[in-house]
């Protein structure tokens, strides 16, 4: 798993290469990417999932994907509100 806190900030008075900074931060999108992909599999396996056998059945197939796309949308939900600055 990956730190909830991972940084790659830099203090402001050190120089660093734009590509040196174009990588961090295309490394920390990854993480972020990698921490909700993770979130994601913990929430909705627990919620889906009462028994883990061999293979998923049809209710436990279907809750998943369901599950994934609201926890997605909600996501973006948020952060399309967070970055607008409003609400509608």
């Amino acid at each position: 798993r990956i730190s909830p806190g991972l940084q790659f900030d830099m203090a402001p008075q050190q120089s660093i290469d734009p590509q040196m900074a174009a990588f961090l931060e295309e490394e920390k999108r990854k993480a972020m990417f990698n921490e909700v992909v993770a979130k994601l599999a913990d929430v909705c396996f627990d919620k889906c999932v009462s028994k883990p056998g061999a293979s998923l059945d049809r209710y436990e197939s279907a809750c998943l994907s369901q599950c994934a796309l609201r926890y997605l949308e909600t996501g973006q939900l948020i952060m399309s509100r967070i970055s607008g600055g409003g609400m509608n």
